[in-house]
């Protein structure tokens, strides 16, 4: 259904407010948005083919998104018995401010969590986690040699029942040092041209190596199994995950942008859904309260709201987004964690 005029004037006031047109542990800040550092701590199933029409997934689709997020048990921050993998993915990418031209090769690495008892012959879901502001690839899962607290979190949730087993990818924006997270003007160039990576270099590397449900890594084996891959991040990793679905839609179901602290061009990323069954894809906006993030996501959503190609809804079954506010909570790890945890229950739940 067309918006109408008092919806499109709310959409051009919108677009005012928004600005449109133009190694830390999980725990210890994800990474703000804002520049010159992180914000301090407050108080707290079949495949389809793109070409074809999206149908409503039969999984997540019959259980509502839950009005209230649960917390993450505490117990869960410990080693669980049944205890998945983490290991490190070596690639080959290019440059990001020359990628187009191919003349600067760069090798990375991305760390991939197995669930226990990963077996080759069974397929299984992707998600893929981006990290925030001053992190890296290393900073919500850690490394096979130092895990994070929250890969506890996933095992035992997975040791639980609550999150289907699956693959969780940890890839990074940084280009070419380290320290390009820490700069926020940088950043957000960066994570504009990730989608070279993601899309060319990272998705293949993963998916050749790991069994997935992408029969063959080419573009349209890739985008014949777009149901089973999802994509997320915290505060800077929330600007990677809507770059993500601007540039991505075609290989990836399900977003979770997280407390994304910073205005961005939500008129040319919502215009990505144009032509769309809006059934083939669902957005999960996450925030709290008190996080400095909450003007910026409840702006956007607001957008959301008012645009043809987005349907608010509890469930899969009668929407393709929702918005979800946790009182009290602030930009920080905690948030993080508690978003991050309560999305990978529900996705292909």
């Amino acid at each position: 259904m067309q918006p109408d005029d008092s919806a499109l004037t709310r959409r051009t006031l919108l677009r005012t407010a928004l600005g449109v047109g133009a190694g830390a542990t999980l725990a210890a800040v994800l990474a703000a948005c804002t520049p010159g550092g992180p914000t301090p701590v407050g108080s707290a199933n079949g495949t389809t083919d793109p070409s074809d029409s999206p149908t409503r997934m039969p999984g997540a689709g019959g259980n509502a998104i839950p009005a209230d997020l649960t917390p993450v048990p505490a117990a869960f921050s410990s080693p669980a018995d049944r205890q998945g993998t983490l290991v490190e993915l070596e690639y080959t990418t290019y440059e990001s401010m020359s990628y187009e031209q191919k003349t600067d090769e760069l090798s990375k690495r991305a760390i991939v969590y197995l669930p226990y008892g990963y077996d080759e012959a069974t397929k299984y879901n992707v998600f893929y986690l981006m990290h925030g502001g001053w992190g890296n690839e290393t900073s919500t899962l850690g490394t096979p040699g130092g895990p994070a607290d929250f890969k506890n979190v996933i095992d035992n949730a997975i040791a639980a029942g609550e999150i289907a087993p699956l693959i969780v990818v940890c890839p990074t924006y940084n280009n070419t040092s380290p320290d390009d997270s820490a700069d926020f003007g940088l950043a957000l160039r960066l994570n504009e041209n990730y989608r070279h990576e993601l899309l060319n270099d990272l998705l293949p590397a993963v998916e050749r190596k790991f069994s997935t449900y992408a029969d063959d890594v080419s573009p349209q084996g890739l985008m014949a199994s777009r149901d089973h891959r999802g994509f997320g991040g915290f505060s800077m990793g929330a600007v990677s995950t809507w770059r993500t679905f601007q540039y991505g839609l075609d290989y990836f179901r399900y977003f979770l942008p997280m407390s994304c602290g910073t205005a961005l061009d939500m008129e040319n990323i919502v215009d990505a859904t144009r032509d769309r069954d809006e059934a083939g894809y669902f957005v999960w906006v996450i925030t709290g309260s008190d996080d400095f993030a909450y003007r910026y996501d409840e702006s956007r959503v607001e957008l959301m709201r008012n645009s043809v190609g987005f349907s608010e809804s509890g469930s899969e079954e009668d929407g393709n987004f929702a918005f979800r506010v946790k009182a009290g909570y602030t930009h920080d790890g905690v948030a993080a964690q508690e978003y991050t945890y309560n999305g990978l229950r529900w996705f292909w739940a």
